[in-house]
């Protein structure tokens, strides 16, 4: 054999292999994975695919990379646990790409996510006329600063002392950077009818008699025997606005400073989701946004504003749809910054092709839904030189019309041609077939999951017999005969974002799909123009709050039931059989485990040895019903507790019906205990509609209740949908799956395109009309699919 065909022993390494993966649900999973390659992960939810994707592969090789970090820096970084896995060979760099919505920050946009704002900074520092400083002149999360005395300015190896310095950034003063500006509306801090010695302050806190109150009765600037409604202006000044001043007030030196004033204070300037209930919710009711009158919602000062490129300014640039911010970068011509314009031009081209273009670079990044802040994720990722780094995605169809999902086929198939390993958690059979190997976990979820039931090629996959591979080529016929709407819910004239004066009749007592290309207005026309009033239930994929102490049985009231049941068949009282409560483990205080801070390093979560993770006190579990103690009963899965409650000793009607709604929505493998913050975005949501399902409203909103589910468990869903419109509800859902398209009784597409180019209703009718007539991107698709 000649010295140039042997192999180089660093080529040898083409698989990801792993050994024993036994993180939640999985049993001892040996697999290998082939690198540079698109590989998907399917099987029902709750399989154990992003337990091996996420918790075990991409967990291990952020914490390889952590370990590389100086303690000191570790110190700063997230506490990652190593994954129970025996062995993982030949991992490289991971990179997460999920649908964590993006953080809220008031000053994080869409530009400001990716390098987008970045370039068009530089841009106009460069070409803008007229010249108004460096890029930070452009930004508005740069202040502009004065300052004035001796400052010594540093450059390389020469010190000047300046008596002034001035730093011209792009941040409007008035809002700072934040676009709208709060107000508090006095008629929710006072009853004007009232006087302060009649108890007029209507604030949590200022209770009267307590020293909030007295700080103003008191105070002696205004009558306190005076109704405020009558109060002079002078008087209404200094009950409102007054600066701090120190002064006695009921013999003790105290400041004194207007109502609105100690109010932003004490209340606005704190984070909304660490207040009390009462505080959050009087929060608001009092406080208005409304767009900085100074700066028209821009974030940016005059200056910033004034400098133009062709009679655009970054405030424009910002404002316009990405795909028309496109065009005009196209037009500009300036060898000077050429490999400024192909950079920013790539980036732009990158949102049209990801199916982002109706998006504008000003839109605030909190605003986006999980799959769209996935997609601009991606985007970062698309012109990154990085190669050889494994990619994970988590459904990265969430959200996407059967139109889109092509697009971004296309753009999976980019990052693998790269040089790079994609791993991709999907249901699609769309995504499945672009496959080059397929893993098939399964084959139930929960305790019954956890298994490779196949790894091969998609081919191998439709022959093999398991449950994806017999549903992957499943197609929901159109429905023979349709229902009749008992009513409809009237929209008229609707303008919210990008809708154009839509009028539409919602049917009533029907299942009615609203669909349509993503950013086509379909959200906007729903949670827009159907009011949530009474008789409105809508059910959304927001994230639950609750922390890791959380679970489905405290969150869906089904542990009250659980806790009278064992307290009345032991004699005790109920407190005792909960994990926050009297019951809880000393040790660990119910959390089941022991956080330990190890200072530089890393801290690490163990199960705590007193109540080996069972989180309550021994004693508590001396208690039984019907042979089983309260945290065995908390392990048990939903299907499980269904029957345990359903019939015999431990029979409680209350808790029996919760636990028969969290199986109709498919969470029947979800274990009563497990900690919410574990849950899926598709999860939570069909948790929240099991909770929903015993309200009392009329009209059920659903946002794409499909998300996160197999191809075998949307069938369930469909039968869920029907029962609650023969039920007497009516059943409105924005949803891309064409199964559900299909099973509707009334479609209304809107289209025809995204942003500016949708906002309009494309096509209302029954889906066998919308198939008839393919006027439209979804009839189309839908007719491809039922095969007409």
């Amino acid at each position: 054999m000649s010295k140039a065909s042997v192999p180089h022993a660093a080529d040898s390494h083409e698989v990801i292999r792993v050994l024993g993966a036994r993180e939640n649900n999985l049993k001892d999973v040996s697999i290998e994975i082939p690198k540079r390659r698109l590989t998907v992960f399917t099987g029902v939810s709750g399989s154990g695919k992003s337990s091996l994707v996420f918790d075990t592969i991409a967990a291990e090789s952020q914490r390889l990379i952590n370990e590389t970090y100086s303690a000191f820096v570790q110190g700063f970084m997230p506490t990652l646990a190593r994954p129970e896995v025996d062995v993982l060979d030949g991992l490289t760099t991971a990179i997460t790409v999920d649908q964590q919505r993006m953080g809220a920050d008031p000053r994080s946009t869409v530009g400001t996510a990716t390098d987008a704002n970045a370039m068009l900074r530089i841009l106009f520092s460069r070409l803008g006329k007229p010249h108004i400083g460096p890029p930070g002149a452009y930004a508005f999360n740069v202040p502009s600063v004065r300052a004035s005395g001796a400052i010594t300015v540093e450059r390389g190896d020469k010190k000047t002392v300046k008596a002034t310095f001035n730093r011209t950034g792009g941040m409007c003063p008035r809002c700072e950077g934040r676009g709208s500006v709060t107000d508090l509306d006095p008629a929710q801090l006072y009853d004007e009818t009232k006087s302060l010695d009649e108890g007029a302050l209507t604030i949590p806190g200022f209770k009267p008699g307590g020293w909030n109150y007295r700080l103003y009765s008191e105070s002696g600037l205004f009558p306190a025997d005076k109704p405020i409604g009558r109060f002079t202006k002078k008087e209404l000044r200094d009950f409102l606005h007054h600066e701090p001043v120190r002064m006695k007030i009921a013999g003790i030196n105290m400041t004194y400073e207007g109502l609105i004033p100690r109010i932003r204070k004490s209340m606005l300037s704190k984070d909304r989701e660490g207040m009390q209930p009462h505080i959050r919710e009087f929060v608001d009711r009092a406080v208005t946004f409304t767009a900085c009158p100074e700066c028209e919602g821009t974030r940016l000062s005059a200056e910033a504003r004034s400098s133009k490129i062709r009679r655009v300014s970054i405030a424009d640039a910002c404002a316009m749809q990405i795909s028309d911010l496109a065009e005009w970068v196209r037009g500009i011509e300036e060898p000077s910054v050429a490999p400024l314009l192909a950079a920013l031009r790539q980036t732009l081209d990158s949102f049209v092709e990801i199916g982002l273009g109706y998006l504008a670079l000003d839109r605030p990044a909190g605003t986006l839904s999980g799959g769209e802040a996935q997609r601009v994720k991606m985007i970062r990722h698309l012109g990154s030189s990085l190669t050889d780094v494994t990619y994970v995605f988590d459904e990265p169809t969430t959200g996407l019309h059967p139109h889109d999902i092509q697009r971004m086929n296309d753009l999976l198939l980019r990052l693998r041609d790269k040089g790079n390993t994609v791993l991709v958690v999907e249901h699609k059979p769309e995504v499945v077939e672009i496959a080059d190997h397929v893993v098939d976990l399964g084959p139930g979820a929960g305790t019954a999951g956890g298994q490779v039931c196949f790894e091969g090629s998609v081919e191998g996959l439709r022959k093999s017999g398991t449950v994806t591979g017999r549903h992957l080529g499943d197609r929901a016929g159109l429905k023979g005969a349709v229902r009749a709407p008992s009513g409809a819910l009237r929209i008229r004239g609707a303008r919210t974002h990008n809708l154009k004066g839509v009028d539409v009749d919602v049917p009533l007592g029907v299942l009615a799909v609203v669909t349509g290309v993503a950013g086509s207005g379909k959200s906007s026309l729903v949670h827009g123009s159907i009011p949530a009033s009474e008789g409105v239930v809508s059910v959304d994929q927001a994230p639950i709050r609750g922390s890791r102490r959380s679970n489905p049985a405290t969150y869906t009231g089904l542990l009250e039931p659980i806790r009278k049941a064992f307290a009345k068949a032991n004699g005790v009282k109920p407190a005792l059989f909960s994990a926050n409560s009297e019951g809880a483990c000393p040790t660990c205080n119910g959390a089941g485990v022991i956080y330990t801070d190890l200072g530089m390093m890393a801290g690490v979560a163990t199960t705590c040895e007193d109540c080996e993770g069972k989180r309550f006190d021994a004693s508590v579990l001396e208690y039984r019903l019907a042979g089983k103690d309260i945290s065995e009963v908390l392990a048990m899965p939903v299907s499980e507790a269904e029957r345990f409650f359903g019939a015999g000793e431990a029979r409680t009607p209350a808790a029996h019906r919760i636990l028969e709604r969290l199986a109709d929505v498919g969470l029947g493998y979800l274990t009563l205990g497990q900690p919410l913050t574990t849950l899926s975005g598709g999860e939570r949501q069909r948790l929240k509609l099991a909770t929903h399902m015993a309200d009392k409203g009329g009209v059920y909103v659903l946002d794409e209740p499909t998300a996160g589910l197999h191809l075998a468990d949307v069938e369930q869903l469909l039968g869920l949908l029907d029962r609650l419109v023969d039920s007497g509800k009516s059943v409105i859902v924005v949803e891309h799956h064409q199964a559900v398209m299909a099973h509707a009784d009334w479609i209304i597409d809107l289209g025809p395109g995204a942003g500016h180019d949708g906002g309009s209703v494309v096509f209302e009718g029954t889906p066998a009309e919308l198939v008839a007539a393919r006027s439209t991107l979804t009839g189309e698709h839908l007719a491809a699919y039922v095969g007409a």
